[in-house]
């Protein structure tokens, strides 16, 4: 932020006279953090996530970057009028990388729109492209940070970003299915007429059409639902699970149909990984990491959504989760889907 040079001086000499000097004081404790989040394009969704953190108070330093010097600025100005409004927490913004220095998370959320009739793959290479910017970037001013791709593709491009940054698989990951399983639990809930946050269930795979439901493990208060539903003889059919699926898949659609594009859910959904990273929660979440040695996949490097185990050194580990072998089909189908597109890339 800009200041004038003598408004500066003017500030101090006031805050000066203002607060009286305690006396023999220590110096500040040396294991205290100051805890600083980078938050890479300022476009609907990363402003929505910029917000959410905020908010949530979940850094003591938030840094915007984007390639609009003028929209970055704005965007900074108007969470920096908020102040009163929220917990204190310092914002800067720049087109220049160096303002992400000593980054604790870095999010991602820059991407090329996709022009009319553009070919999916065509748009990955123009994204590949303008990460190849983006990530040694980052890796060159905060060396031990976590890279977080929300982007899209977000699996593909996570893979990208690992190859790009160096970094040990631990610290790259995507945000993959941890809203769509958020959906999931929404539509599981009201299918249901309970609350959501009794509900535990999971989509994994592939962020897309591709995705796997994990329809085995789903629990209501910790109760199996499927195994439920057999002991207590209650007939369900299987076209009804997979239309809740389906739904799941197609509601980005249709928001981005209704309004252009999502921001609130999927700021929301990331405020609670970086919470969990930020505050070693060592949470589950559902995200897109490097999926090789589990579930029995063992050949390509592929990021894919898993649920795993976060904390601040990242991806603490994969959850061993039962699938049923219909399941690990899927699992694996999608997994080829994903390596399909990353074949093409020639990284």
């Amino acid at each position: 932020m800009h200041r004038n040079p003598s408004n500066s001086y003017l500030g101090l000499e006031v805050a000066s006279a203002f607060f009286k000097p305690i006396q023999q004081t220590a110096p500040p404790s040396p294991t205290k953090r100051h805890t600083k989040i980078t938050v890479i394009g300022t476009g609907n969704v990363g402003m929505a996530i910029a917000q959410t953190i905020i908010t949530q108070d979940l850094v003591d330093e938030l840094a915007l970057v984007d390639v609009n010097a003028d929209k970055l600025r704005g965007e900074m100005l108007d969470l920096q009028h908020a102040a009163a409004f929220l917990p204190r927490t310092k914002i800067v913004a720049s087109v220049d990388y160096s303002i992400t220095a000593g980054s604790d998370l870095c999010i991602v959320t820059a991407g090329a729109r996709q022009i009319a009739d553009e070919s999916r793959l065509n748009l990955l290479h123009r994204n590949v492209s303008l990460f190849s910017k983006i990530i040694p970037s980052l890796a060159k001013y905060s060396p031990d940070t976590i890279l977080m791709i929300v982007s899209n593709p977000v699996d593909v491009l996570t893979y990208v970003s690992w190859k790009l940054s160096g970094f040990p698989s631990n610290r790259v990951i995507g945000s993959g299915t941890n809203l769509d399983s958020s959906r999931f639990r929404s539509l599981i809930a009201d299918h249901l007429d309970v609350n959501a946050q009794d509900v535990q269930a999971y989509i994994i795979g592939e962020h897309g059409d591709s995705s796997v439901a994990l329809w085995s493990s789903i629990s209501v208060g910790g109760v199996p639902v499927l195994s439920f539903l057999e002991k207590q003889q209650i007939a369900y059919e299987k076209e009804t699970l997979e239309n809740i699926h389906q739904d799941v898949i197609h509601s980005a659609y249709e928001v981005i149909r209704l309004k252009g594009y999502t921001s609130w859910a999927i700021g929301y959904s990331v405020a609670s990984l970086a919470r969990t990273i930020i505050r070693d929660q060592r949470r589950v979440h559902p995200i897109s990491v490097l999926a090789k040695g589990f579930y029995g996949m063992d050949g390509g490097e592929v990021f894919l959504s898993l649920p795993a185990q976060l904390g601040r050194g990242g991806v603490m580990g994969v959850v061993n989760v039962h699938l049923t072998e219909e399941e690990e089909l899927k699992l694996r189908e999608s997994a080829n889907t994903i390596s399909e597109y990353q074949s093409q890339l020639g990284l």
